[in-house]
């Protein structure tokens, strides 16, 4: 009995620590970070001049640098890729194009404040960069890039004193691409949400 009340203490202080240190964690701001993450990407349907543009959904990945100024307010720069068929769907016929996706965006990172718990660190990002289409398989169309506004936010939970998971759901705003077709072109501009998942590694 002695051994199972020992035990039982042992445990508690065991879990005690273990909370103790995340919240140490998630309070203090590191200088620098690299985060590595997996997701997928959706995209909404416009419709204009009689041409329906909506991608595929597909997976996604994204590799990106932080630096924190302070603790309130950071800078990253990302890079994101993947890789879907741009579909439009005109009133005789659908086009579909394999196209590989690439996105560098720079942001300003706002880290706020969670009065509920301090167990995880919450952000907002706004920024902008370039969107780059690069069709596949096909000789006949060209690659084009587009201007996008990128903004979003998530939450980075501790799991050590370096390391943390971050959720983040991101959305890019550009304008519908026509890789240079009058045929394809509209003058919408589109979301695409991004939400992913991965680890983070501070220094």
């Amino acid at each position: 009995m002695k051994q199972l009340i020992c035990g039982v203490i042992f445990l508690g202080s065991l879990c005690h620590f273990a909370g103790a240190q995340a919240i140490e964690t998630a309070t203090r701001t590191p200088r620098q970070q690299v985060s590595v993450q997996l997701g997928a990407d959706f995209t909404r349907k416009v419709t204009d001049a009689g041409i329906t543009y909506k991608p595929t959904s597909s997976g996604a990945a994204e590799v990106g640098y932080r630096f924190n100024i302070n603790r309130w307010l950071g800078a990253e720069g990302d890079f994101d890729f993947f890789r879907d068929s741009q579909k439009f769907i005109l009133s005789s016929t659908t086009a579909s194009l394999k196209t590989n996706v690439s996105v560098a965006t720079g942001s300003v990172v706002i880290n706020l404040p969670n009065p509920i718990t301090k167990r995880f660190k919450s952000f907002a990002t706004v920024g902008g960069g370039a969107m780059i289409f690069n069709p596949t398989g096909t000789d006949f169309t060209a690659v084009q890039s587009r201007n996008v506004i990128a903004f979003g936010g998530g939450a980075d939970f501790p799991v050590t004193r370096h390391i943390a998971i971050r959720g983040q759901a991101k959305t890019f705003l550009y304008k519908a691409p026509d890789f240079k077709m009058s045929d394809l072109h509209t003058s919408k501009y589109v979301q695409t949400m991004v939400p992913s998942v991965g680890l983070v590694f501070s220094f």
